[in-house]
């Protein structure tokens, strides 16, 4: 059987999150390593009440939303490790591709901190644009309205019935009024991620990677950028440079994963966020999710 691990990105982060993990043996000293870092309790953020006046103790806001995910994604996936589980390959939506990149041993879990420190810094200080969730639509009536304007991209092309725009806020709002759709939510975001509005930071990221050694991984990864196995440190990092201002193929990804026949994902993480659209878009697939310490299996 081929059993692909995958990891989410910003938007499945919930309360509590860390509460759930809290008695796996890497958990304390992770948290506390990761908020030396970032100067400031991380495992804390994860408990606070989301309506924050102080935005650095908002589990919300990117500049801990990346860092936390990440802690939680990383102690889950090691605690499997150590219950003798790994995957065939593995896959990451957006922050969940360096999860993906670490559990591939592909660079350590310090070198994420920093990594995810730096990131989530450039990502935050953008301040340009917004992003809007498109669900129930026509994929042709959306491609067209796309084209018509110049500002908006696909950010995350979620699957058949769920996308991600960014683009300017004026854009956005008249897209909205144009399409046929179910739902249009515009979302409390910093700025237009996985779109041109990044190519600044994107460009900067790309240079702090270049300082960041790439390991042969232990296992294939598919990259947001490039949806396709790879198993080249040198290509995995050209990938993870371009992923901030282009898009999350993660349509294409599932759409690639579903090709093995005897298949099973699971999804690693606080909620199910990417197990709901595997759920949606693949029919006939043996899905988990593990995001407990008392699910350390599957």
């Amino acid at each position: 059987m081929t059993v692909v691990w995958v990891f989410p990105g910003q938007g499945s982060q919930k309360i509590g999150m860390a509460k759930q993990i809290e008695n796996l043996p890497n958990t304390k000293e992770r948290f506390s390593y990761a908020s030396e870092i970032f100067e400031r309790n991380l495992f804390e953020i994860c408990e606070l009440n989301t309506e924050q006046k102080n935005p650095l103790s908002d589990l919300n806001n990117t500049r801990n939303t990346q860092i936390c995910l990440f802690l939680i994604e990383s102690i889950l996936l090691d605690a499997l490790k150590d219950n003798g589980f790994e995957p065939t390959y593995v896959a990451g939506h957006s922050l969940g591709e360096i999860t993906a990149l670490y559990c591939a041993d592909v660079f350590s879990f310090e070198d994420c901190v920093a990594l995810i420190k730096v990131r989530s810094q450039l990502m935050v200080n953008v301040g340009e644009g917004s992003m809007a969730a498109v669900i129930g639509f026509d994929r042709n009536e959306l491609d067209l309205l796309v084209k018509k304007f110049d500002d908006i991209v696909i950010a995350n092309d979620n699957s058949s019935s769920q996308v991600v725009l960014s683009g300017s806020n004026k854009a956005l709002d008249n897209l909205s009024r144009e399409i046929s759709c179910k739902r249009f939510l515009k979302l409390n975001v910093s700025g237009a991620f996985h779109s041109p509005f990044m190519d600044e930071p994107a460009a900067k990221f790309s240079q702090y990677l270049k300082q960041i050694k790439f390991k042969n991984p232990t296992c294939p990864v598919i990259s947001n950028y490039e949806p396709s196995l790879c198993s080249d440190p040198n290509e995995l990092k050209i990938r993870l440079e371009n992923q901030m201002c282009n898009g999350v193929r993660w349509r294409e990804t599932m759409d690639l994963i579903a090709k093995d026949s005897d298949l099973h994902i699971v999804e690693i993480g606080p909620s199910n966020v990417l197990s709901g659209l595997g759920k949606r878009h693949l029919k006939g697939v043996k899905i988990s999710q593990v995001s407990s310490s008392d699910q350390i299996t599957y």
